[in-house]
């Protein structure tokens, strides 16, 4: 047995240090980080669950996993406006190194509540004209993300509803006048009615008994037509609305996939799930020292057309071939 001077230790120290693997070392070095995520939805909706199992899933493939390296508090609003101002406060108490927000109300009140905690939107209407960033190309201070849709797509809704049930002359618009984008969308769908020789009326979807009423008074004449803009409102009172649509025998437009896989007709608009996919790459270069000052806003690069052959059955409508051959997804 042979004994070792001090600096013989030494040197032998460096020498094992040295070949510590890098990965075990640097894992050692590793901080957690902290996310925030605001949602307007309720966390035990499938489309809940299926928009933030992509976004884990992304973070993990880019080197972020849930209790190693980050950690996520969650808070599950339903479009409650007083719920979503309380969680906003309540996550940036939490002092999060970035927080998603899932909707245009989200967003508002997150900014309320902090004007440096970066945030990353996935899914909000008209985020220049809503004053939450300066530009698209440059966005200024704390806040990026990704566009729900333009504007230009709410016309698209009413052109759908003329192709798969021609004989509508009359379309009843469900907008919510809370939401600034709520009004816009009705003037984009106003702008190109006469073209399609529909007459449009906008009513408010606020709450149930409005949405009720509204639906149930309009349906009373033939030939009518429903269109739901998007908003949270909306995806809340969705199954009450698909409901009013079946009872009254009206075909309907709707904004986004839910709608048609819980029972309505045929729905045109952005892939949520990737929306989410794409938020998370956002989430991790802030969160490796990028400004979201500094991270333009981007539009979507998917959108779906999705065809419920149930409802059109029930309607008596026969689907278009040319709607069938455009479709992503046709529900038998």
């Amino acid at each position: 047995m042979f004994d070792l001077g001090r600096r013989d230790f030494i040197t032998l120290l460096g020498w094992a240090a040295a070949a510590w693997p890098l990965g075990a070392r640097a894992q050692q070095a590793e901080r957690m980080r902290r996310i925030g995520m605001l949602a307007a939805i309720a966390a035990d909706e499938p489309e809940a669950q299926a928009r933030n199992a992509s976004f884990l899933q992304r973070l993990g493939e880019l080197g972020w996993t849930v209790g190693r390296n980050v950690r996520i508090d969650y808070r599950w609003a339903a479009d409650n406006a007083d719920d979503i101002r309380r969680y906003a406060t309540e996550l940036v108490a939490l002092v999060p190194d970035v927080i998603l927000a899932t909707s245009g109300a989200t967003v508002g009140a997150l900014q309320q509540a902090s004007r440096s905690v970066p945030i990353v939107f996935a899914g909000t209407i008209d985020p220049v004209g809503s004053g939450f960033v300066d530009s698209l190309a440059r966005p200024g201070g704390n806040t990026t993300g990704f566009l729900l849709f333009e504007y230009s797509l709410s016309g698209k809704w009413l052109e759908m509803l003329k192709q798969i049930a021609p004989s509508t002359t009359r379309a009843a618009i469900l907008r919510d006048t809370a939401n600034p984008a709520g009004n816009a969308q009705f003037g984009v769908i106003q702008a190109v009615a006469p073209t399609l020789g529909v007459e449009v009326s906008p009513f408010n979807m606020r709450n149930a008994s409005e949405i009720e009423r509204a639906v149930t008074t309009f349906a009373r004449s033939a030939n009518g037509g429903l269109v739901v803009t998007g908003s949270p409102s909306g995806t809340v009172h969705r199954n009450l609305i698909i409901a009013l649509a079946a009872r009254n025998k009206l075909p309907a437009v709707y904004p986004f996939r839910l709608f048609v896989t819980d029972g309505g007709l045929i729905s045109y608009g952005p892939d949520f799930v990737d929306q989410y996919r794409r938020a998370a790459a956002y989430v991790d270069r802030i969160l490796r020292g990028e400004k979201p000052s500094e991270l333009p806003v981007q539009a979507p690069t998917k959108y779906e057309l999705v065809i419920n052959l149930t409802p059109a059955k029930a309607l008596g409508l026969t689907v278009p071939d040319s709607l069938l051959a455009r479709a992503d997804e046709v529900i038998e």
